[in-house]
């Protein structure tokens, strides 16, 4: 077993192919080997699609290679019946030895109960191996299930000396094409994408994927009064959009009207609504007012920002997340901009 961690190191890269495809479910993915060799992998590639253990041991043909092989998956496997069947008892039935698992399920349908039910078939399993790595790979998935609400991710451009907005700039724009473009292929990673109602009002933004391949994700937005038009990109109808507002207004096409209370802790209100639609993930791009109200509250798990080579010299000051509540766990230069991402440190893993 001196291999178990460059095999679930490979499960863990075919895992990372699911991003952006498979929540609700966890992104997965299984290495079959034997005497040193991989004899099959699969990964879940798509919601309601095979499970990464399925492919990989539906791949091999030749059931007899499955005779001492051992089986690595970075999530336990499944062992109830959802839109697929049992990964757990496919493993019972094909007589596979062993399994390397990376680390246990959170969600309580699973939650050891996977590992449980091979050891009781004779199975050997093996746990937590790269656990820490396996769990970063689903920060999402455990977030969901540990603190009842979606991963956030903070995102703004801001200038060199500290704007993110003013009026001396035409359209807003103060990042380069390849932040704009990297923004994009993050919106098509997350299940939603957050602002508030100024930046609806000053942007008119489309909140798509269109510099990029990839699902758009579920606009939402804040407008208390209901006072952004029809003639908004947002309210076009184009893709899943939620409003939340304190007024009932009838649901439109691809468009839902979600009464709250501005007098009680919106954030509160909007996450839990947002984790009963089983939303995973969610990228906050602003405005100001909205981002510092996740900022303060300390609700948020990670920030990106690009500091942008231009000089604005006056405008809207950018957020600001202090060195006691974030710490920086990249940086990289895009071009001219550079982009800084930090972690809240209540979450670092």
């Amino acid at each position: 077993m001196k291999y178990k961690e460059i095999f679930m190191k490979r499960a863990i890269q075919l895992a990372k192919y699911g991003l952006g495809l498979t929540s609700p479910n966890p992104m997965v993915g299984c290495v079959i080997e034997r005497n040193g060799i991989i004899l099959s992998e699969g990964w879940h590639y798509k919601k309601e699609m095979y499970h990464a253990e399925f492919l990989a041991i539906n791949n091999i043909k030749d059931e007899c290679l499955l005779f001492n092989c051992t089986l690595y998956v970075t999530l336990e496997p499944c062992v109830h019946f959802g839109e697929t069947p049992p990964c757990v008892d496919l493993i019972i039935k094909k007589n596979i030895p062993r399994v390397v698992v990376g680390i246990q399920d959170p969600c309580d349908k699973v939650k050891g109960l996977g590992i449980k039910k091979l050891k009781k078939y004779g199975i050997e399993v093996i746990e937590n191996v790269l656990m820490d790595k396996c769990r970063i790979l689903n920060k999402r998935f455990f977030t969901f299930y540990e603190k009842n609400r979606p991963y956030i991710i903070l995102k703004w451009a801001q200038s060199n000396d500290g704007f993110i907005y003013s009026e001396n700039i035409k359209d807003n724009r103060i990042s380069g094409i390849h932040a704009r473009q990297l923004n994009h292929k993050w919106r098509s990673e997350e299940d939603g994408i957050l602002v508030g109602r100024k930046t609806v009002l000053n942007d008119n933004p489309k909140l798509n994927v269109r510099k990029w391949f990839g699902k758009n994700p579920v606009r939402i937005f804040i407008d208390q009064k209901l006072s952004i038009s029809n003639s908004h990109f947002i309210l076009d109808g184009s893709q899943y959009t939620i409003v939340f507002t304190e007024k009932q207004k009838k649901n439109q096409e691809n468009i839902e009207y979600i009464q709250i209370s501005f007098e009680k802790k919106i954030i509160n209100q909007i996450l839990n609504f947002l984790h009963k639609k089983k939303i995973l993930s969610l990228i906050v791009e602003g405005g100001k007012k909205t981002l510092e109200n996740f900022i303060q509250e300390n609700i948020w798990d990670e920030c990106r920002t690009f500091i942008c080579d231009v000089v604005l010299k006056s405008g809207l000051k950018a957020p600001e997340i202090t060195e006691i509540k974030g710490i920086v766990s990249k940086k990289m230069n895009l071009n001219k901009d550079q982009l800084i991402i930090k972690l809240n440190y209540q979450f670092k893993n």
